[in-house]
Formats: C-alpha cells, structure tokens, sequence
C-alpha cells in the first residue's frame, strides 16, 4: 500500500519497516492484534528515544493500524494510545556566505590545479545542490536525459514520486554541460558509477572531503546543508516562501516555514526601511539634525 497508493520512496520503505518489526518485537509478534494496553507499553519502551524518533515510530504505527482497519483485518484502530510527542521542529544546519565562498574556491582551485573528470562531476554535484537546493537521492539518481542543453529547468521526480520542475542556474548549467562531456552516451545516469548511479553514502564523503579542504567543520556540512543554504540565502534575498515552497518540493508550507527563523534580521529592516512609520521617523531625525536641535541627553536619562 504504502509503495503503490502512497507512492512512498525505498527509503520511506525501509524506514517503515525497521519501525514496523521494531515495535513487532518489543510486542513479541503480536504487533497486529495488539491493543491500547500494549502500544502504551511501547511508549515506556522508547522512552530514551529522542522526541524526533518517536514521532517518527509512532507515525508508522498509526499508519499501519490504519491499514489494518481498512482491510478489514480488525474492527478498531488502538492508536490513539500511542505518544504524540510535542515540541518544535529542530532548526536546520545553515552556511553562512563566507563558508559557501570558501567552497567554491576550493572547487576553482581544483578544476585549476587537477583539471581532471572527478572535478568536474564535484564541481557539477555542489552547483546542483546548492544552486538548485536538490535533495540527495534526487541528485544522485538524476537520468542522463534530465539535462537538456538551452533548457533552464529540470523536471525530476521527487520524494513521494511527486514530479516537479527545479530551475537550473546558468552557472549550474556549465557546470554539468562541462561534466556531461566525459559521462558515456550509453550510461543511463548523469552521475554513473558502476552498474548504477553514484550512491548518497559517496555524495555524502565527497561533500565531507571537500569542506575540510576548504576549512569548512566536518559536522557543519553536508549534501542536505547545502540544500538549507540554498533555501536560507533565497529567503535572504527576497525570495517568496510559496515559491520556495515548489522549489524545494515540499507537500506543506509549513515544512518551508521554518528557514524564515534565519531571515528574522532582515524582515526587521525591512519594516524599520519601508513602513510609512519609520519613514517618518527617519524624516524628523533629519531635520533635527540639519537645524541642529537635538537636545541633549542628560548622563542619568533613561
């Protein structure tokens, strides 16, 4: 069901099963027939876990027993009894523009310094992830087609199976149009390797080399840091959480809404620079200034 009607990705799957036969052990097999008493149970159990971990078992649960009534397997659903845990979403890892420049230098001086084929696919991996804010598995796994010369934009298939159109940078564009050239026409992936395409584990290493080459701390960077940068500094710019929102592919805003804690600064300036109320502000200071009557302020003013 969850492969078929929810068009849930493999690694969805997979993180579905491990919960699934994790719960079905601690209940000794009897996962399918247990009831309230028993999955409150699983709450002492995963009590040590981390509030993200649990919300994530008990997700799979509520789904499964979902399912459960559905078929017709049995007549009530016992997952009310399973924990909600509360508390805010964990804020994202986020580069600052000095670091994301001391990547791309890194880069430069490689392609310069090398001039080989493994750096033009690196320099076209970092370009897509940060340049376009692609996730991982759907970087890695990119057709060889996807990538049309002139064409500004890729459509890809995402998480959930959900396709969705990812604007392509020109910067971006030479950067794979270079690497492209060395990918053999026969190859199904733009990123080969093997009899396959290269894996997340590897994306992950090279990322990780790269940052320490360019001074970056191992534990601040990542292919899904990047991927942050990309939405922070779009934000940063100006960009429109809605449209943020189909550009990262994200199926509820909600999930986008939490990169507007790291532009808190500007929307501040924003309102002190464009509201008719700091304008006029700014206006009276002025003429204070220009006919010299700011009073002055005595030492134990408050």
């Amino acid at each position: 069901m969850m492969a078929v009607e929810a068009g849930a990705a493999r690694n969805t799957l997979l993180a579905y099963e491990r919960d699934l036969r994790g719960a079905s052990e601690l209940l000794h097999g009897r996962l399918s027939t247990a009831d309230s008493h028993a999955l409150k149970g699983l709450s002492e159990a995963w009590i040590d876990l981390q509030r993200a971990t649990v919300a994530r078992k008990a997700a799979a649960l509520r789904r499964f027993f979902a399912f459960v009534q559905d078929e017709g397997f049995r007549a009530d659903d016992p997952s009310a009894a399973l924990p909600r845990p509360g508390g805010a979403r964990p804020l994202p890892k986020v580069l600052d523009h000095k670091a994301i420049d001391a990547l791309f230098a890194e880069l430069d001086r490689r392609k310069r310094d090398q001039g080989t084929a493994l750096g033009l696919r690196l320099t076209a991996l970092v370009e897509l992830l940060y340049g376009s804010g692609l996730r991982a598995t759907e970087l890695v796994s990119l057709p060889r087609h996807a990538f049309q010369r002139g064409r500004p934009f890729l459509i890809l298939r995402g998480k959930g199976s959900k396709e969705r159109l990812v604007p392509i940078s020109d910067r971006a564009s030479a950067a794979v149009a270079e690497w492209a050239a060395h990918v053999p026409r026969d190859s199904l992936w733009l990123f080969p390797s093997g009899k396959s395409h290269l894996s997340r584990v590897r994306l992950y290493q090279l990322i990780k080399e790269l940052g320490a080459a360019a001074g970056v701390p191992p534990d601040r960077i990542s292919p899904h840091v990047l991927r942050h940068a990309f939405a922070t500094h779009l934000l940063e710019g100006g960009a429109d959480l809605r449209a943020l929102q189909l550009l990262l592919g994200h199926a509820d805003i909600a999930t986008t809404q939490i990169y507007t804690h790291v532009d808190s600064r500007r929307l501040v300036e924003l309102v002190n620079s464009r509201h008719p109320l700091g304008e006029a502000m700014r206006t009276a200071d002025s003429k204070k200034v220009e006919g010299g009557a700011i009073a002055p302020v005595a030492p134990n003013a408050r």
